[in-house]
């Protein structure tokens, strides 16, 4: 078993990418390490540069995540932690791709109507062929799992249909065909602006997220403002029906208390958000407090970040060269003997 997962480095990883996805990456990390298989784990600064980035912002914060994820327990000597842009086989193997991707494929892709929204014609290419650099990002590896979420599920779907067409076209099994990996405890966090919204990187609000590198304070001060409603919290899950806010404060607390919905109403009927919210900002503190101390002293050291990246990627680089040497022989294309990886 050979899972990979990865996030763009854009923004500041928040509380939805740690009750998310990072929270799973690091149980993961355990249990597939238990039965003999291998994590891996990027940050995908490739992705990123498919919209204008300020160059020293993307590289400061592909160090920010590297740091967080390391703070919230992925461990760089458990699992391989690298940036894409340090191992050149994930562009070269989505160039190869791009012969079997079809446009009609890539015009079913919601994602790119989303992002590029009135504007496709202004769209960069990139934003267009993106999921042909995440098919090379999973196949490259001969990944047999990705843990998806419903917004990536038609992604994955897509590499299984290119890496099945590129076997088949060429007659070889070239690439495994990974299957898609549900976290049980997977939760979806929503806005403490708008309960109907994902909690994002990308929103313009920073009070619409609570960030892993915000101090007390500011964690405090974010559960204070989050949009709540003036009723007091019911003793069943059904009566939270049209409360969005609501519903999106009980189930953060009941992810970060490894409890479920209907415990925390249990625990908290028939009172108001005056009580609540103190309570649910105290156990923000308890859970992100030691993240985010770590990630500070991990961020003062550039030098070790760098180090535990460039550690990853050399893993990395190793696990790549045999499928796209692989790629390239299928495809008949002559390349030098001893070419560096």
């Amino acid at each position: 078993m050979r899972v990979l997962s990865g996030i763009q480095t854009t923004g500041h990883l928040h509380l939805g990418n740690y009750l998310g996805a990072i929270k799973n990456w690091v149980k993961m990390q355990d249990t597939v390490g238990a039965e003999g298989g291998e994590c891996l784990y990027f940050l995908a600064d490739l992705h990123a540069i498919t919209v204008h980035n300020d160059p020293a912002e993307l590289r400061d914060n592909t160090r920010n995540m590297a740091a967080a994820l390391i703070a919230a327990g992925v461990d760089p000597d458990r699992s391989t932690l690298f940036n894409q842009a340090q191992v050149p086989a994930h562009a070269e193997l989505a160039w190869l791709l791009n012969g079997t991707a079809r446009i009609g494929w890539l015009n079913r892709m919601t994602q790119f109507k989303e992002k590029s929204g009135k504007n496709k014609e202004g769209a960069s290419v990139g934003l267009y062929v993106y999921p042909v650099l995440q098919a090379a990002d999973i196949l490259i590896y001969q990944s047999t799992h990705v843990p998806v979420g419903e917004d990536q599920r038609q992604h994955l779907e897509l590499t299984r249909d290119i890496a099945i067409k590129f076997n088949q076209d060429f007659g070889r099994e070239v690439f495994t065909i990974p299957d898609a990996y549900i976290p049980k405890t997977a939760a979806r966090i929503m806005s403490l602006r708008d309960g109907t919204a994902k909690m994002s990187k990308s929103d313009p609000s920073d009070m619409s997220r609570v960030n892993l590198s915000d101090d007390v304070d500011m964690i405090a001060q974010k559960v204070r403002k989050a949009k709540s409603d003036a009723d007091a919290l019911p003793d069943d899950i059904a009566a939270l029906e049209g409360r969005p806010e609501a519903r999106n404060l009980v189930n953060i607390y009941a992810t970060l208390a490894d409890t479920t919905p209907e415990a925390v109403l249990a625990q908290f009927a028939g009172q108001g958000f005056g009580q609540f919210k103190p309570a649910l900002a105290d156990l923000l503190v308890s859970v992100l407090g030691p993240i985010t101390t770590r990630y500070n002293e991990l961020r003062t050291d550039t030098a070790q970040l760098d180090a535990y990246l460039a550690h990853g990627a050399a893993k990395a680089r190793a696990l790549a060269a045999p499928t796209l040497d692989a790629a390239y022989d299928a495809l008949g294309l002559l390349r030098a003997a001893n070419r560096a990886t």
